[in-house]
């Protein structure tokens, strides 16, 4: 079955953690290829991780296995669970990494499967209290890239953590949203999607003393500088600073609240 196995972790690249991962799993399966989504993840940031691997897993072959390690919870009783999501694999703690797609995989009525990882023979020999990610993770991972059923690794459980999605509130005029991440540009992503907006690109954004007239489609419809509005590859609506960078400019941070209100 060897195929794709694709890291996500809040590790950095300072220090040996995500090598160490990589040599454990080719130790196991040294045919399979290694991919990294991103090891930048703020530290202890399981929401960012979430959204981060959410962005990412549909762009992979069918059958990837996507170990994702943000774990605040590591060497606690929180569940270390593996799961089959339509035709994707997941390893990664029990701490609601996996919330934004199980909530696609809701949405598509794709089949799911989730296990509680108790096989310690698919794991290394010596677990620490601190680097799951080395020791049980990675080595999972790579047992499902040799062929090891998922049904091996543990029994089934039905109630992995989930957590909350903050939500645009509907006002009389138009939405409240509020910043759900921030990316390494600076750029404001929302928790607004294209259905909330109808269509229409006629809208009025404001936040904080800020309002930008209108969405756009690119960022070259505006000039150096100017504040703009549109829909980016993420798929949500997001606050951009044209050559710029909006976090620093407008001392933006995750959660703050914006409307977007017709005109």
């Amino acid at each position: 079955m060897a195929g794709v196995v694709a890291l996500l972790t809040d590790f950095g690249y300072r220090d040996h953690y995500v090598g160490v991962m990589k040599g454990v799993i080719w130790g196991i399966a040294p045919s399979v290829r290694v991919a990294d989504i991103s090891h930048a993840t703020r530290p202890q940031d399981v929401f960012e991780g979430a959204f981060l691997l959410a962005q990412a897993y549909a762009y992979f072959p069918p059958k990837s296995i996507f170990v994702a390690v943000v774990d605040p919870g590591v060497g606690t009783q929180r569940r270390p669970i593996a799961a089959r999501i339509g035709d994707y694999f997941f390893v990664a703690p029990d701490n609601g990494l996996l919330t934004f797609v199980i909530r696609e995989g809701e949405s598509r009525g794709w089949p799911m499967r989730f296990v509680h990882l108790t096989q310690s023979a698919y794991w290394l020999p010596q677990i620490s209290r601190s680097f799951h990610g080395r020791d049980i993770f990675a080595p999972v991972a790579a047992h499902l890239a040799n062929g090891i059923p998922l049904d091996a690794l543990g029994p089934q459980i039905e109630d992995p953590v989930m957590l909350p999605i903050p939500e645009p509130s509907p006002e009389e005029r138009g939405w409240q949203g509020q910043i759900i991440y921030i990316d390494a540009f600076g750029n404001l992503i929302t928790n607004i999607q294209p259905h909330h907006l109808a269509g229409e690109s006629d809208w009025r954004i404001q936040y904080k003393d800020y309002e930008i007239r209108g969405l756009v489609n690119t960022f070259g419809e505006g000039r150096p500088g100017d504040l703009i509005a549109m829909f980016d590859s993420t798929g949500y609506l997001s606050l951009c600073i044209v050559n710029g960078n909006a976090e620093t400019k407008l001392s933006a941070q995750v959660g703050d609240p914006l409307r977007v209100l017709r005109p």
